[in-house]
């Protein structure tokens, strides 16, 4: 072998590996679908073509027995005129059509058997169509389910990667590390005005209203002593009007509970001072 038929033979397995690994699955499938539907359309012309010649044989048959016929009743019409010779002649010709009608008619026996192997054959071709243009569909799916799957694992696989986790870890230690000194920024800021100190006054004037309601509970109840008298001036002399009643037991049941949760109430905002 020469060095430019080896050159040749090289270039030609190339090219056939390119093509073998540029082939779209589904162009080809596609493209098989048209080819064979392609060759049904031409098989159907073939058939098409054999039934007309089986018609055509069987026209020429059913002529060729008419003819036979009608050479017999020549031939009975001679010999009622007394013509055997005539007769004879008419014999002959209908011997001749007779003839042809059985050529004919084996002729047509034999196209139409062919014409129903065709038929089936056809109805064959036509099936296989169908079922591949069925598994084609099929096929199709099976590819894009395959690249859809190829294409998660490819985008898994990236995501595995250790940079990029990396690149997280980052991210996250270093919005941690803003949010700290957003934190200390706003400590230092309250520290310097003010507003801590303001802050711890207001929480006290508000607790303070919450142990004035809960000592005059106590007195109320007689668990505290009473509220001193208030100085008078001399000019004015106050009456002393009838004693209270003593409270009832559920009076007394109801103010318990309620200096039970007002205690409970001052624990909980001295716990917070404290924090």
């Amino acid at each position: 072998m020469g060095i430019f038929a080896r050159l040749a033979t090289l270039i030609k397995s190339n090219l056939n590996d390119l093509i073998s690994r540029s082939e779209d699955p589904e162009k080809m499938l596609n493209q098989v679908v048209i080819d064979m539907s392609n060759q049904l359309i031409e098989a159907k012309k073939q058939v098409a073509v054999s039934i007309a010649d089986e018609k055509r044989l069987a026209k020429q048959a059913e002529q060729e027995a008419a003819n036979a016929a009608e050479w017999e009743r020549r031939a009975m019409l001679a010999i009622k005129a007394g013509d055997d010779n005539l007769a004879k002649e008419a014999l002959a010709r209908k011997k001749e059509h007779d003839q042809l009608h059985a050529s004919f008619k084996d002729q047509w026996q034999k196209q139409k058997q062919a014409v129903e192997q065709l038929k089936t054959a056809l109805k064959l071709l036509n099936n296989k169509i169908e079922e591949a243009k069925r598994k084609k569909n099929v096929l199709i799916a099976r590819k894009k389910r395959a690249e859809a799957q190829k294409a998660i694992q490819e985008t898994l696989s990236g995501l595995n990667n250790a940079s990029a986790f990396e690149t997280f870890d980052r991210m996250s230690a270093k919005i941690d590390q803003i949010e700290a000194e957003a934190e200390a920024a706003g400590e230092i800021q309250e520290q310097y005005t003010g507003d801590t100190l303001a802050h711890r006054f207001g929480q006290l004037e508000a607790t303070q209203g919450a142990e004035d309601e809960l000592l005059a509970l106590k007195r109320k109840m007689g668990v505290a002593p009473p509220e001193p008298p208030k100085e008078v001036a001399p000019a004015q002399v106050r009456v002393a009007g009838p004693a209270p009643a003593p409270p009832t037991q559920a009076e007394q049941d109801e103010l318990a509970a309620a200096l039970a949760e007002l205690e409970a109430e001052e624990q909980r905002e001295q716990a917070r001072m404290k924090r």
